[in-house]
């Protein structure tokens, strides 16, 4: 019995090093790359692309703690392949809760936490700190990035800075413009006050719910899938106050329709699809989509599975379509949800194959610019605070 304590302890030992050897893979295993056939670039797509703002409202590489400044052989994005693929302007969100066993039907409220594991078997702060500081985690990320990127990147929380960058692009080149999102309000944890932190810290996108119900609004995925509540029309008047925009994404139905009703200025589904061409949980109805692009918003189209039934470019293109199809060629753009989890057919650095595939399929140069970035330029135009 003297020994037990001692086996014990030795076989907690082995435990938490196999469980913390797990850490250097577990990106492998949640931002997978499984390429697929793409087209072939043709030298007036890759002259398009280039002389387009390209602009990414969701991607959430900031979770991991991976180093952005350097090519990585594991997940989606990072400052050279941004660079290769020619993106202007990348959104990176922030994601603070994920339910254990998440799905897109429905989530308990009260699951256990993924990205408390996460943290553990990476060794990271998430595994202690609450939503709030797991949010200003990864704004300290994403400054030190831009702090050691020498002016590749640069921060875009005005109207001056948006400008600012557009000007240096404008010129050739340029720096890539960092702007900040949070995934779901859960970040804010229950206390409207929360939302001067984030500002203060850089966000200008918020999603009012993620992967379940909170205390402002229901989730597509939620167990209630209600709509606002009385703090969140709060936190949607407030949020328009200050100049940060509204993200529809993974909110249930009810809550779109009551956020669009009180909507003063565009918001944005930052990353979707459509239930026209990808019936689910995850997609949004044809009165969605006409009810956004009513408001002047923008729906950000995904690269992934239950987002577009598929990874290759003629089924981000399909969706497309069918939005333009729909309301115009003024309510459309990139949402990849690169880095959230998900499996993707090509990365950041292979964008050029679908200016391509768009090319390839009729659209014209003007319809393509304003899907690539000019779209999404126009409602922070109207959204962000002037300085």
């Amino acid at each position: 019995m003297k020994g037990l304590p001692r086996k014990l302890g030795a076989l907690l030992i082995i435990l938490l090093i196999a469980f913390f050897g797990i850490g250097a893979v577990v990106e492998r295993f949640l931002n997978r790359l499984d390429p697929v056939t793409l087209p072939e670039v043709s030298d007036a797509a890759r002259a398009l692309h280039a002389s387009s703002l390209v602009a990414d409202m969701h991607a959430d590489s900031l979770l991991t703690g991976r180093n952005l400044l350097r090519r990585s052989r594991v997940g989606h994005v990072d400052l050279p392949r941004l660079q290769e693929g020619g993106v202007g302007l990348q959104f990176f969100t922030a994601a603070t809760v994920v339910p254990l066993g998440l799905n897109i039907e429905r989530n308990e409220s009260d699951a256990f936490d993924l990205l408390t594991l996460l943290g553990m078997a990476q060794l990271s702060p998430f595994a202690w700190r609450g939503p709030l500081g797991r949010a200003e985690l990864q704004a300290d990320r994403l400054e030190d990035a831009i702090a050691g990127s020498r002016g590749a990147l640069v921060p875009v929380r005005t109207r001056a800075d948006l400008e600012a960058l557009l000007a240096q692009r404008a010129q050739g080149g340029g720096p890539i413009g960092a702007l900040l999102g949070i995934e779901g309000a859960h970040a804010l944890e229950g206390d409207l006050a929360n939302l001067d932190v984030v500002v203060g810290r850089g966000f200008r996108m918020i999603g009012l719910t993620h992967f379940f119900d909170n205390e402002f609004a229901g989730s597509a995925h939620g167990a209630q899938k209600a709509g606002l509540t009385e703090l969140g029309r709060a936190l949607v008047r407030r949020m328009q106050e200050l100049g940060v925009l509204v993200d529809l994404a993974h909110l249930s139905p009810r809550a779109i329709d009551e956020v669009l009703a009180m909507a003063t200025r565009p918001t944005v589904v930052s990353h979707g699809g459509v239930k026209g061409t990808c019936p689910s949980e995850r997609t949004l109805s044809d009165e969605h989509v006409r009810a956004i692009a009513a408001g002047g918003g923008v729906i950000g189209i995904g690269y992934w599975e239950t987002a577009i039934c598929g990874r290759e470019p003629r089924q981000v293109v399909a969706a497309m379509r069918y939005v333009v199809s729909l309301v115009g060629d003024d309510h459309v753009g990139l949402g990849s949800d690169y880095d959230g989890a998900t499996t993707v057919g090509f990365d950041t650095s292979q964008l050029a194959a679908l200016t391509q595939q768009l090319l390839g399929e009729g659209f014209s140069d003007e319809s393509i610019q304003k899907i690539l970035g000019g779209n999404v330029v126009r409602v922070l135009r109207e959204v962000l605070p002037e300085r």
